[in-house]
């Protein structure tokens, strides 16, 4: 009895000695707390947001590893399961209480000098004042009488300015649930994919019996969660908070973003800091965009097709209005962006190279192109294209050969401009870091350069802007007023013209595709190479929209053609941009004319077909084309190896050119072989040698270097 007397006594007496210092320390001033809007306003989420061109947001972006933390939550939209399962928890009196309930403080008091699991009495004030407190060493816990008296003046002081309502929204925004969870927005979506207003009793029980161990195991977790619903007078099986607990707690989380419509544009342009990034992406195209290639992908999954990519820009502004660089969840390769990656272009290059041509008044639209075999040099060796179809038309015309995509005409075309004059136009217009003419040689005009779906699309853009080359921008701020002419706007006007011509890609095509449209469009298709990439591009009078589709690891698809593949894609896309907006041509600039010609042996029918001024035929028949004399065997650079086991009299090398004709000559190191109209072969002999076109004034017209090495066998 005395022992007990004693301890009562030196309790009381020890509780005296704090009463007169905490008297003392009460007279001091307290920390100066900011008011509620500042802390809100200063509070930052771990994800930034990327923002449509209406302000919607399109795509949420993790920037911030040291924590997860979502946008505030207000209190009015918190379950009210919740907020009563937390105050049950850590503060019943929170709305009678001035910052400190005195009484559980006192009885927590008395209760720790007699028993050694020490508690404390910590409000919700109390412990929201350590969160937001500026002092250094705030947030750490609170033990000794000194510490616990700093934290009762804090919540005093922080009452005097805050709500009731303010303190507790922001307890529940600041607090750390679990792990890396901060807020109830965060714990809410990451441990049960939901938001805070939906939360159920059975949620807010776990979510409440973590705030005071958040780290806790969850057999641990369910039995506070468990107690926690018998104070509450709750008739809640403890069996089904244990699964809840165990389903949730012993597995990752994972918060799903919000929105995830455009994660490749998200990585680019939220890099630099910012938490918000307004772009010129319309969010409905965007979703729409990338359904499309979902379902189309869906479609052509059995021909060993997996993904895809698009693109759509306004064309008088430069906004992008879609940028769907991967198909997603169905995607090979998810986060590869197939905007920006690099992939052969196939025909897709073809509405450039007769550009130039018709710019360079080489061609015109009318003129006569021979789709008959032909053998292209390579740095690989001889190469003969094919049509799409397998087959030869014979005779053209330009506007047939492009609208048709005809590759042998292609070639020819190129041989009339040079490759090197049609490299520097594809640089112009937009097409960065492409090799020299050598690398590619005659091949070029069948799309060998490797380019992506943002060069492509603003390429095409450039003739649906007669000409005029502009950057292409994903945010308001990045518009850019550098401009360029790279084709002269007859020259675009006659492509165009070509491109939205229905019945010239009929040879190929047939009438009824879906590049045909009902109102005015422009559009080409392109095939790589063993099918490795579909592209199909086109504009109307207000948009160019640009697909690409195949597979990203750059395997061949099976029997898949720019129709089968990207076409589909582009015309729903386009039909739902003008569901109730039309599409008309521009009209022709004034250096265009429309003359009426007839073709000889009914090469075309007789037809009204546009021209430069000063490129119409003067009666009414027309000539074909002739080519510029240019060498075509060699290119320039072969390195020919002698086969010692072939006789010598077997190894023959022929010269070709792409002019034939009696007044043209071949010279070998200065010595005339013969002319170009009849087939000219030489033996090789190793050495180096210049082999040259020289007209009949001796004017060399073009030259080729080339080299033979190695010996014939002795015999």
């Amino acid at each position: 009895m005395n022992k007990k007397l004693s301890i009562i006594l030196g309790f009381g007496a020890l509780l005296c000695l704090m009463l007169l210092y905490l008297l003392f320390q009460f007279r001091r001033p307290g920390p100066q707390f900011t008011p509620f809007q500042s802390v809100k306003k200063t509070y930052q989420k771990s994800d930034a947001s990327l923002l449509d061109r209406h302000g919607e947001v399109l795509h949420e972006l993790r920037v911030n590893s040291k924590g997860r933390k979502l946008d505030w939550v207000l209190l009015k939209d918190i379950s009210p399961a919740l907020k009563q399962t937390v105050l049950q928890s850590e503060d019943k009196n929170f709305y009678k209480h001035h910052g400190v309930d005195w009484k559980a403080f006192g009885a927590v008091l008395i209760k720790n000098a007699f028993t050694k699991n020490a508690r404390g009495a910590s409000t919700i004030t109390m412990q929201l004042a350590l969160l937001v407190e500026k002092q250094p060493g705030s947030k750490r816990a609170s033990k000794t009488a000194v510490q616990k008296w700093s934290q009762i003046k804090a919540a005093r002081e922080l009452e005097k300015v805050w709500s009731k309502d303010e303190i507790l929204e922001a307890y529940l925004n600041l607090l750390t649930f679990r792990g890396e969870l901060q807020g109830l927005r965060a714990a809410s979506r990451g441990l049960f994919d939901k938001e805070p207003n939906g939360l159920t009793m059975h949620e807010s029980l776990i979510l409440a019996a973590l705030i005071r161990s958040p780290n806790a195991p969850s057999e641990k977790v369910s039995w506070r969660a468990c107690a926690l619903s018998g104070t509450l007078g709750l008739r809640i099986e403890c069996d089904q908070l244990q699964a809840l607990a165990q389903k949730v707690l012993s597995r990752p989380y994972f918060v799903k973003p919000r929105m995830s419509l455009a994660p490749h544009v998200a990585q680019t342009l939220l890099k630099s800091g910012k938490m918000a990034e307004t772009t010129t992406l319309d969010k409905e195209l965007q979703r729409l965009s990338a359904d499309v290639l979902k379902h189309q992908l869906m479609a052509v999954r059995s021909q060993n097709v997996h993904d895809g990519a698009v693109l759509v820009v306004q064309n008088d502004t430069g906004e992008v209005l879609a940028y769907v660089g991967s198909a997603g969840e169905v995607s090979s390769a998810r986060f590869v962006d197939g905007v920006q990656a690099k992939r052969q272009a196939g025909s897709s290059l073809k509405p450039f190279l007769y550009t130039l041509a018709f710019d360079e008044q080489l061609l015109t639209p009318a003129s006569i192109l021979d789709d008959s075999p032909i053998d292209v040099p390579t740095e690989r060796g001889l190469y003969r294209p094919e049509n799409y179809e397998k087959d030869y038309k014979g005779l053209v015309t330009a506007r047939a050969a492009l609208a048709s995509s005809l590759n042998i005409p292609a070639v020819r075309t190129l041989s009339l401009t040079g490759v090197e004059p049609f490299i520097s136009k594809l640089e112009q217009v937009g097409f960065s870091k492409l090799d020299t003419d050598d690398f590619y040689g005659l091949s070029l005009a069948l799309g060998s350069a490797d380019i992506s779906l943002w060069q492509l699309v603003n390429a095409y853009r450039t003739l649906a802007n007669r000409g005029l080359w502009q950057p292409i921008m994903l945010t308001f701020e990045s518009r850019e007023k550098t401009q360029r002419r790279v084709f002269s706007e007859g020259a675009a006007f006659l492509t165009s013209s070509i491109l939205s011509d229905r019945v010239a890609r009929s040879a190929t095509f047939g009438l009824e595709n879906p590049l045909a449209t009902r109102f005015w469009t422009a559009v080409k298709t392109g095939t790589s190479k063993d099918m490795r990439d579909n592209w199909c591009v086109g504009f109307s009078s207000k948009y160019t929209v640009g697909v690409w589709v195949g597979n990203f690891s750059g395997a061949s698809m099976w029997n898949v053609s720019g129709i089968v593949g990207a076409a589909p894609i582009w015309l729903e896309i386009m039909n739902h941009l003008h569901g109730s907006d039309t599409s008309v041509s521009h009209p022709p600039p004034r250096e265009v004319i429309a003359k009426k010609v007839t073709f000889d042996n009914n090469i075309a029918p007789d037809r009204t077909e546009w021209f430069i001024t000063g490129t119409e035929p003067e009666s009414v028949r027309y000539a074909a084309a002739q080519p510029a004399p240019r060498i075509l065997y060699p290119a320039q650079g072969t390195l020919i190896a002698l086969d010692p086991d072939i006789p010598a009299g077997r190894q023959r090398m022929f010269f070709e050119s792409a002019v034939k004709s009696n007044a043209l000559k071949w010279v070998l190191n200065n010595k005339i072989l013969g002319p170009t109209s009849d087939a000219t072969s030489w033996q090789p002999e190793p050495g180096a040698y210049k082999i040259s076109l020289m007209d009949a004034e001796k004017n060399i017209l073009d030259s080729v270097d080339f080299k033979v090495r190695g010996n014939y066998r002795v015999r």
